[in-house]
């Protein structure tokens, strides 16, 4: 009979955290299946996040990339030809450009300062799996989207509202980018960095750019004389001179 200070035996846990932990990447032969197709694709990135993770940690992450970023890019135009059909005419094929287009070209423009933050924070990361993960998050954003488009399309033809419109296509971009950058959280937490800080500064950038380029890209919705705007602006303006009218 062991006495009452007798550490603990090895088949009790010392460390509770130890058994919670969630087990190591490519342990389950699930997370291991290749990514094969389009559809493969997005279930791998709503119900199989790690499965995504695993793929771009092997060394031929080009296709899982192509495939998210191919997701990625239909689903933007679909739910870009559901805001221009709150206008009509131009806009059924200007705004979708200038969705897809405006989410590719603010995910380019940050991927540098990403990468550089990535090493800053101890990552052990390489080039291209900063562009899965961002790839990857994405995917998400715009397959969240295109769920959010039956609502859109009944609030586009049931309201003549520039402003009504635009504050609920904001709301749904706010949604499916907060769960796009959970997923990209995660993704970042398989690569022992030791610090967040870097990275959550990369959000605020990334949301700012994101939001100067709508503004850049205007009108996504309603309507306009040109195709892209001459005049410069800075989004808040753009916002105040929309409440405005």
């Amino acid at each position: 009979m062991n006495p009452p200070n007798t550490p603990l035996s090895p088949s009790t846990p010392q460390n509770p955290s130890v058994d919670s932990a969630a087990p190591p990447l490519g342990g389950d032969p699930a997370e291991r299946e290749p990514i094969a197709n389009l559809v493969a694709a997005v279930e791998a990135i709503l119900r199989q996040p790690r499965r995504v993770f695993w793929q771009l940690s092997q060394g031929g992450a080009r296709r899982p990339i192509s495939l998210l970023l191919l997701s990625s890019i239909s689903c933007s135009l679909v739910y870009g030809l559901v805001v221009g059909s709150f206008s009509g005419g131009v806009q059924l094929w200007a705004a979708p450009v200038k969705v897809a287009g405006g989410l590719l070209l603010s995910a380019l423009i940050c991927l540098p300062s990403l990468y550089i933050f990535v090493c800053l924070s101890g990552a052990q990361a390489r080039l291209a799996h900063v562009c899965g993960l961002v790839a990857g998050l994405l995917a998400l954003m715009n397959v969240l989207l295109v769920g959010f488009a039956p609502v859109a399309w009944v609030f586009s033809q049931s309201t003549e509202s520039v402003a009504v419109m635009g504050a609920i296509h904001l709301a749904f971009w706010f949604t499916a980018t907060g769960f796009g950058l959970r997923f990209l959280f995660a993704g970042f937490s398989q690569l022992q960095k030791k610090t967040d800080g870097g990275l959550r500064v990369w959000v605020v950038i990334f949301l700012l750019v994101m939001l100067q380029m709508m503004t850049a890209l205007r009108p996504i919705v309603g309507t306009a004389a040109s195709f892209l705007p001459a005049e410069k602006k800075f989004f808040l303006a753009h916002w105040s001179d929309c409440l405005g009218k």
